[in-house]
């Protein structure tokens, strides 16, 4: 029998070690190791390569997205199965357009989550009900109100991100392997191009590109 090896992703600890045990007595899976941040995640997939990766939304330093993103230029062959708390269509969205193979709320991965993995495995899509019902409402063209302008770039979105978990310009520099100068250039870019007054509105333009959640 084929073993499925499988990456799990979330920052709170807790939730990693529930889904390791949701495996348990299902022997064609392997849990091959857990990831508590974006960053994290990225590392361990290009150094295991695992068959599928299972992964939140939500994480610190690289949101899931982003990490998907990146992850899916160089494992075109790993499946990504997105685990989310929000109901937000357009994340839905977004993250079928960045290459996820499933979706799933976490209030359903009790039950739903291997009814996704045997989907994923067959190479079929995979929406959890109370997402798929929603998508279905919005019309393929939809797009964020932000979409007419230029979008960001993917170091404008690490910077963004960051800065918006109130990390300081000197913390991100270091994350990011680059002067707090350019920290600063990329913020007050951003900030610029989409008329940003204050850190405030820095970390609710964050929230609304879905790069850290509303808490």
């Amino acid at each position: 029998m084929k073993l499925f090896r499988v990456l799990l992703a979330d920052d709170h600890r807790l939730l990693l070690d529930a889904f390791t045990q949701l495996f348990e007595g299902y022997d064609e899976y392997d849990i091959v190791g857990t990831a508590l941040d974006g960053r994290q995640l990225i590392a361990q997939a290009l150094r295991l390569k695992p068959d599928i990766v299972i992964a939140d939304v939500a994480m610190p330093l690289l949101n899931g997205l982003d990490a998907l993103e990146r992850l899916k230029q160089r494992l075109p062959h790993t499946a990504f199965i997105i685990l989310t708390a929000s109901e937000d269509p357009d994340l839905a969205r977004r993250a079928l357009e960045a290459g996820a193979m499933g979706y799933l709320l976490k209030s359903e991965a009790s039950t739903r989550l291997f009814e996704a993995l045997r989907a994923v495995r067959q190479g079929r899509r995979y929406m959890c009900p109370a997402m798929a019902s929603v998508l279905e409402d919005i019309p393929r063209t939809g797009r964020s109100p932000l979409s007419g302008r230029r979008p960001l770039t993917p170091r404008q979105r690490e910077v963004l991100q960051l800065l918006a978990e109130g990390r300081s310009m000197k913390e991100v520099a270091a994350t990011l392997g680059m002067t707090p100068r350019t920290v600063a250039f990329h913020k007050y870019r951003v900030m610029d191009q989409f008329r940003l007054k204050s850190t405030a509105d820095l970390v609710q333009f964050a929230i609304r590109e879905r790069l850290i959640s509303a808490l």
